[in-house]
């Protein structure tokens, strides 16, 4: 095992996260909660260097990363990012990265929390679900909660924002639900995230799928997200992730440059593997720790290590 938690000392791999909960939902029960994130980041430190974004990336650039370096990040800005998360890693003297959706800020809530929260809240056992192409559904049990929620999302992920809203608005309406306003960070808890060393990037104002906007709709999303950061914080975000993140599916070569343009210095996918090298700074690859067991998150951790970034350098091959 030890030849495959060595890596290759020139690579890096970067993790990413969304929600650390209290405990398991059973809406959402892949979803990091608080002891399983507590022992995964022992993991991480025990076995692996685990560098603050910056460093990570001057070293990634110079070819001085030390064996089995990982950086950790995390995306749209929940506030339990601040209030459980940010005091594991801590705990553990750990620095993450932290990519804000800045429009949910205060009060707001993401299209898909919609969702399940709506389906939460729901008194009834079945659903008429037909405009949406699903049906008549049984909702009877959090199991087949937790089963709709995961066929709902697609069906409203790749409309576009009015659409989605629309269709979130008729659901919220159906199911009578009241969606919680407490989700996201207030400004306050974003501040002191930063305060406590943490790292804040951009990911839009709104978390729209960049692909299914216009060029100029794309611009503002980013451009927003970015002065409205630099507003709150005091100093620029210098990395950005692409909402969702897959390429040609969530996000182009336009929007890598958008981002170079607009001042960003580096830019982050949902693509699984390693960055070396060959990895252009603007489709840097992220990868998804789902393994609850900490010796096969480990092993599949040291796998990603050998596994390069098959998509090179989208953003540099735009702006030649």
């Amino acid at each position: 095992m030890g030849s495959l938690l060595g890596g290759n000392s020139k690579r890096l791999t970067v993790l990413i996260f969304h929600r650390v909960l209290p405990e398991v939902d059973p809406l959402s029960p892949d979803e990091m909660h608080a002891a399983r994130f507590d022992a995964l980041v022992g993991t991480l430190v025990q076995f692996f260097n685990v560098l603050p974004m910056d460093e990570a990336l001057s070293r990634l650039q110079a070819g001085t990363l030390p064996t089995r370096s990982v950086a950790i990040t995390f995306d749209d800005g929940y506030a339990d990012n601040y209030t459980i998360a940010c005091p594991i890693l801590l705990k553990h003297g750990v620095k993450a990265t932290f990519f804000v959706a800045s429009g949910f800020l205060d009060g707001g809530i993401m299209w898909n929390d919609v969702a399940r929260e709506a389906l939460r809240g729901f008194q009834g056992d079945s659903l008429d679900l037909g405009w949406l192409d699903l049906g008549v559904c049984s909702v009877a049990t959090e199991s087949e909660r937790h089963r709709l929620t995961e066929r709902i999302l697609p069906k409203l992920k790749y409309l576009t924002p009015e659409g989605r809203q629309q269709a979130l608005a008729r659901f919220v309406t159906e199911t009578r639900a009241v969606v919680p306003r407490d989700l996201m960070m207030t400004t306050a808890q974003l501040q002191r995230l930063q305060a406590a060393g943490m790292e804040i990037g951009g990911h839009t104002m709104d978390h729209p799928i960049l692909a299914v906007l216009s060029e100029d709709e794309a611009r503002q999303q980013i451009a927003d997200n970015r002065a409205h950061l630099t507003r709150l914080l005091g100093r620029a975000p210098r990395y950005f992730a692409y909402p969702n993140g897959r390429p040609d599916q969530d996000y182009q070569a336009v929007h890598a440059r958008i981002a170079r343009e607009l001042g960003y210095e580096a830019a982050f996918t949902t693509t699984y593997g390693s960055a070396g090298p060959e990895s252009g700074m603007f489709e840097l690859p992220r990868f998804t720790p789902w393994d609850r067991d900490a010796l096969r998150f480990s092993l599949r951790l040291g796998h990603n290590f050998f596994r390069g970034h098959s998509r090179r350098l989208l953003a540099d091959e735009a702006l030649v």
